[in-house]
């Protein structure tokens, strides 16, 4: 038998009729009784809680793993302040949860417990998808832990939980469980293809600049100057002074740092998230000391585009197979950049996947995946400002 899969949304604001409307809506899509797994995304306005409780009560006795959004996807279009769940049976696909906790205390070894409570279970695993929490700590570092256990080049794909822009908290499920700075995920075993896109789009302006002074996701200086040098020679001094009052994450979202990598043509991009009074900024992962950095622009005809090449590149590893299913994981950043017109983006991945394929997906605090979509030769990494495109197949 074939992968089958159902999808399920609500906008209702009531938790409890939200979640009954969306699992009725995957029912009519997905008519088996049996479901192998269970995913779901959520807006904070549900009471989280409450919500994890009313998935058990729906009757569903798969494993359930998900995480709080800043927006859904669906085949429909994005929407917000709602929640969506994914069904998926599949005779050809073992799935196997796993947990992994602490990520602001250790994210390294938060991602080592998650691969590890995954590989004890199920040796065979061909494929992970990771949700961590989006706010807790070192993304890139989470990815690392995963890899220690896994290996360099296994398969990774995943987005960072959110919480519709207020950048406060965010939550991730795991079955009847409800967590938050934790990392969950399932490994895929068996015998089924798939394909992972992974673009950005957004381009670069103004001079290269070198990290002289940077440790972990802090980044004390460019060119041996404060960080924020580069935004306020950019913006002025003026605007420059408002990052410094409000979260940096809101205002500098569409005008985020890149970072020059060998593995790709496009940069590897850096959401900086907040500064402080000296002007280091603290981005969302990583920027390693000697990076070569460049403030990035975003365009909503470049960013179609970019989704337009992931999905391609995504199909084109299924190897001729048909695709059953796709999770989309794509950044907050693009939904600010589409604003109105974040429908035609999801307009485009159908035209060029398919109409009739099912999928899913949420806006992210932050994307795991190989660069470019390089599954088999690239190590994954941590990505801001990018969609990524899980297509799922026999």
């Amino acid at each position: 038998m074939t992968i089958r899969c159902g999808v399920g949304y609500s906008v209702l604001p009531d938790t409890a009729a939200a979640v009954r409307e969306a699992c009725e809506r995957s029912k009519r899509a997905f008519t088996e009784d049996k479901t192998d797994l269970l995913l779901c995304f959520s807006s904070v306005i549900h009471d989280q809680e409450k919500l994890v409780a009313c998935l058990k009560e729906c009757g569903f006795s798969a494993p359930l793993i998900g995480c709080s959004d800043a927006g859904g996807l669906t085949a429909e279009g994005p929407f917000s302040k709602g929640l969506s769940l994914l069904r998926l049976r599949a005779d050809n696909i073992k799935f196997t949860i796993g947990l992994g906790e602490n990520i602001k205390k250790d994210a390294y070894q938060a991602g080592v417990d998650l691969a590890r409570s995954i590989l004890e279970k199920d040796p065979n695993i061909r494929l992970l998808i990771m949700l961590p929490d989006g706010l807790a700590g070192n993304g890139a570092d989470i990815v690392r832990g995963v890899q220690e256990v896994l290996g360099e080049n296994f398969p990774v794909v995943g987005g960072s939980a959110g919480d519709d822009f207020l950048f406060q908290k965010t939550y991730e499920y795991f079955n009847d469980r409800l967590l938050t700075g934790a990392v969950v995920g399932v490994g895929l075993s068996g015998d089924f293809t798939f394909g992972i896109g992974v673009r950005h789009g957004w381009m670069p302006i103004g001079a290269s600049m070198k990290a002289t002074r940077s440790k972990g996701n802090v980044l004390y200086e460019l060119d041996d100057k404060p960080a924020i040098k580069i935004y306020e020679e950019y913006f002025g001094k003026g605007k420059a002074q408002v990052l410094r009052e409000e979260p940096l994450a809101r205002i500098a979202i569409t005008y985020p740092l890149g970072m020059k990598t060998e593995e790709s043509d496009e940069y590897l991009i850096r959401d900086p998230i907040t500064v402080d009074e000296a002007g280091a900024i603290t981005c969302a992962a990583e920027i390693p000391e000697g990076s070569t950095l460049r403030l990035m622009i975003g365009s909503k005809d470049e960013a179609i585009q970019a989704a337009r090449v992931a999905v391609a590149e995504a199909v084109e590893q299924m190897k001729g197979r048909p695709v059953k299913a796709a999770i989309i994981f794509n950044c907050i950043a693009r939904s600010k950049l589409f604003g109105r017109d974040a429908g035609k983006e999801v307009e485009a991945i159908r035209e060029m996947m398919g109409q009739k394929v099912p999928l899913i997906g949420f806006y992210t605090y932050g994307e795991q995946a190989p660069i470019a979509g390089k599954i088999n030769v690239c190590s994954p990494v941590f990505h801001n400002e990018t969609v990524v495109i899980l297509t799922l197949g026999d």
